[in-house]
């Protein structure tokens, strides 16, 4: 009887991909989950790349050129990340406006509350 051959069929990856994978991930504003999701890998498979390269697995070949559409895709999470954190900002300041604004007609209320109590005086 022959044997059944069965399992799944592996992804395998250039040197030069996981490079530069792991480089994007060492970017400061840059989370692995996000280059994983970016390039379509499982974050573990990034974290475990980032380790191999720490033990100089790796060639270190520079690569010139990303895929355009994880390119495409980190640059957007990027943007996002960047509008999120105005809209933050903007937030706070409205925020601190707001305030400032019922400050003022808490002043006004005063002012004209005592200054209301002189028609008993007259000239």
């Amino acid at each position: 009887m022959p044997k059944m051959i069965t399992g799944k069929k592996t992804q395998r990856y250039s040197t030069e991909f996981k490079v530069k994978a792991v480089e994007w991930s060492h970017q400061a504003h840059r989370s692995v989950k996000a280059v994983a999701e970016a390039l379509d890998i499982p974050p573990f498979m990034q974290s475990r790349w980032r380790k191999e390269y720490r033990e100089g697995k790796f060639a270190m070949k520079r690569v010139k050129k990303a895929p355009a559409e994880a390119k495409q895709k980190i640059q957007e999470q990027d943007e996002v990340t960047r509008l999120k954190r105005r809209i933050s900002e903007l937030q706070e300041e409205n925020d601190i406006l707001k305030k400032f604004q019922r400050f003022q007609a808490e002043e006004r209320r005063k002012r004209s509350g005592s200054s209301g109590n002189t028609e008993g005086n007259t000239e």
